[in-house]
């Protein structure tokens, strides 16, 4: 995944944080073990490591462990250990010995430095005594390494971005009335792989009419109808590396005005937070100004009313709007998320949907996702309908119940300046 030369200055680069949060412990960062399936066979689920593990060695290598030492020097510091392949593994899955030193090593390695704590990240197995502060506090402060996306990293979102494209369009080719959801994933998910993906990044989602209004829906045999909205989400992997994207189109037919007006303004959100995208912006700023951009909206549209930045600090928009702008992705599709260093999750009820919550920093990888749904569960909850009685026009919105939802959603690079979109090339037509 990568080569020697990369693997090394982003060990280098992240070494000193990382010495200064350990002071004299040792850290091991371990894979993981594959999980057998429940069936009483030989089979398992496919293993992926632990992305700490892939970030810090570049290999997917069931049961490895990358060990630091603090107090040594340069690469002296890092020393990867794997296990050694045996003769049932090379017959029967074809595979090629891992890179690193034999793990029977490590015990020597750890006797050498007997005397000092240990911390374990990555998978470690059950039986690994941890303090669960302080395993918690070095993983935010490799968390926050992980953060910054370097070249190579940043080279392989741009082809998993190119894959996506080829899905989508491929998809777009087939978008008509009377064909299935799974069908559509279908030929999405082999155009991604034809193109050069690993595989898909996480579970795909195509929701067409009604489902467009359930944020992880799994595609059904459910056949499309004219005139309704179909909703996308997903994005090709290469390598451990994923692009996370979104849009919502109309089947076999022109869009109504409604749905016309309400694309458009998810997508005037959208492109606002987009620009909005800059080194050192509040990420929960971002979310809050796409939320009273929202709640405007929908006051336009005749299907809220009040002033729209009172709705959201009533949470009211969290009817039509229940999750947060976006989040970070490239190692995985919620890569690194979270909360910038040292900060706890702001009490502010608008931000209760929020769970990115950091200042922009070039070199991050992050999705930008406004979305608009008419969710049964929320419009029809009787406590909902209370608290917000005067913040909706209710007939109108119980009336697009079943109408399902519109979502974009498109991935950036932090850059110096202004952020470069790497699924610009999806069209968002709807």
């Amino acid at each position: 995944m990568f080569d020697h030369a990369v693997l090394e200055a982003r060990l280098q680069r992240i070494a000193p944080a990382l010495s200064a949060a350990l002071g004299d412990s040792l850290l091991l960062v371990h894979a993981g073990l594959p999980v057998p399936l429940p069936e009483n066979t030989d089979q398992t689920y496919p293993f992926l490591a632990h992305s700490e593990y892939v970030y810090l060695t570049g290999l997917e290598c069931a049961g490895g462990i990358v060990a630091f030492d603090p107090l040594a020097s340069g690469s002296s510091a890092w020393q990867s250990f794997v296990p050694e392949l045996t003769e049932s593994e090379r017959i029967w899955e074809g595979r090629s010995q891992c890179p690193g030193t034999l793990l029977p090593h490590l015990t020597d390695w750890l006797q050498q430095r007997s005397s000092r704590p240990v911390v374990h990240l990555g998978a470690p197995p059950a039986d690994r005594p941890a303090d669960p502060a302080r395993l918690a506090a070095i993983r935010e402060v490799l968390k926050h390494l992980r953060r910054p996306k370097d070249a190579a990293e940043v080279a392989l979102v741009r082809r998993a971005a190119a894959c996506t494209g080829a899905g989508y369009a491929a998809l777009r080719a087939h978008l008509r009335p009377g064909v299935t959801e799974r069908a559509l994933q279908i030929e999405m998910e082999a155009a991604f792989c034809r193109a050069g993906a690993t595989g898909t990044g996480y579970g795909s989602i195509v929701g067409s009419g009604p489902n467009a209004a359930v944020l992880h829906f799994d595609p059904s045999h459910r056949i499309l109808q004219q005139g309704e909205f179909v909703l996308v989400d997903a994005g090709a992997r290469v390598d451990r590396y994923v692009c996370d994207v979104t849009r919502t189109y109309v089947v076999g037919a022109a869009p109504t005005p409604f749905q016309r007006d309400l694309h458009q303004l998810v997508l005037e959100v959208e492109e606002t937070a987009i620009a909005r995208c800059r080194p050192g912006a509040e990420w929960k700023d971002l979310h809050l100004q796409a939320a009273v951009q929202i709640a405007s909206g929908l006051i336009h549209l005749g299907l809220m009313r009040g002033r729209a930045e009172d709705l959201v600090e009533r949470e009211a928009h969290t009817l039509f709007f229940p999750h947060g702008l976006g989040h970070l992705v490239g190692l995985g599709v919620r890569d690194a998320s979270g909360t910038a260093p040292g900060r706890t999750k702001d009490p502010r009820p608008s931000l209760r949907t929020l769970r990115t919550d950091l200042p922009l920093a070039e070199g991050y990888v992050i999705t930008v996702e406004p979305g608009i749904y008419f969710i049964p569960t929320l419009l029809e909850d009787p406590a909902r309908r209370e608290r917000f009685a005067d913040c909706v026009h209710w007939d109108r919105a119980d009336a697009l119940i079943g109408t399902g939802g519109v979502r974009i959603e498109d991935n950036l690079l932090i850059t110096s300046g202004a952020p470069e979109i790497l699924t610009a090339a999806i069209p968002k037509t709807p």
